[in-house]
């Protein structure tokens, strides 16, 4: 879990936030799609007005699941599900969504050039928290994103209320260099029905929140995730959680800041 005590917590900002998982096309080598989606496809997307940040979220090829095996909840990734990236897109307000129409637009149009499975998880406006767990001048060398499903049964403010209480072990942990939490609304697929690209998305298999947890560096994210203090809170969450799924981030391309498109992306 590592040795840095932990920083004094300050309330976390809350943002409106969004997230849409994607897969790569299949009939044409994994890396020849994520350079499209960081090449052209991320200057269509880069273009659209209202956006704070516009954040890529690269997957390890090999993910089979970083989080702690923990009886009755599913953490081994299955691979026809295996997510290849994720656009992170946090708002600069509840009014932004309507004035991106016209990028949208060509972004539907290009999607299948590079995706043969997209799916939208938008969270309720300023649901999402960013939590300042970094010291001054702290830098993020891993990452691990996590999605989790909420278990049968389980009241939706119950699980919204866990997964708050587990973010907020977490960023007492001095462990983290970045911590993001979102919560999501129920999935709607025609919210993001872009032609030609599949959206299937069972009601067994839907997430219900995720988490993004930055390391100063791969030996740390290792060590937390196989360290005894995570192992109890994951046995607190399996009563309110029937998956989490744990990915090894490879990148995180940031390619709108503060508002501001970037001329170059930054890691």
């Amino acid at each position: 879990m590592g040795t840095s005590s932990p920083k004094t917590q300050d309330k976390p900002s809350k943002q409106f936030a969004s997230s849409i998982l994607l897969w790569v096309r299949a009939d044409q080598p994994r890396e020849t799609g994520m350079g499209y989606w960081k090449g052209p496809h991320s200057k269509i997307i880069s273009a659209t007005k209202g956006f704070r940040e516009y954040r890529q979220i690269h997957l390890a090829e090999a993910n089979p699941g970083l989080w702690p095996a923990t009886r009755g909840v599913e953490t081994a990734i299955p691979i026809d599900r295996r997510i290849d990236g994720v656009a992170e897109i946090t708002f600069q307000s509840a009014l932004s969504p309507l004035l991106g129409r016209k990028q949208t637009r060509l972004a539907f149009k290009d999607e299948v050039n590079v995706f043969q499975r997209t799916l939208l998880y938008l969270g309720p406006p300023y649901s999402s928290r960013w939590y300042d767990v970094a010291e001054p001048g702290e830098q993020v060398g891993a990452r691990a994103l996590i999605y989790l499903r909420r278990r049968n049964g389980v009241r939706a403010g119950d699980f919204r209320k866990h997964i708050a209480e587990l973010t907020s072990a977490l960023a007492g942990t001095g462990a983290l260099k970045e911590l993001r939490a979102q919560m999501f609304l129920p999935w709607i697929e025609k919210l993001w029905d872009t032609p030609n690209v599949a959206h299937d998305n069972p009601a067994g298999q839907r997430f219900h929140a995720s988490l993004i947890l930055g390391f100063a560096d791969a030996a740390a994210r290792t060590s937390f995730f196989e360290g005894d203090h995570l192992k109890s809170l994951a046995d607190a969450l399996a009563p309110y959680a029937s998956a989490v799924h744990a990915y090894e981030v490879s990148d995180a391309l940031t390619f709108v800041k503060d508002g501001v498109p970037l001329p170059h992306y930054q890691r």
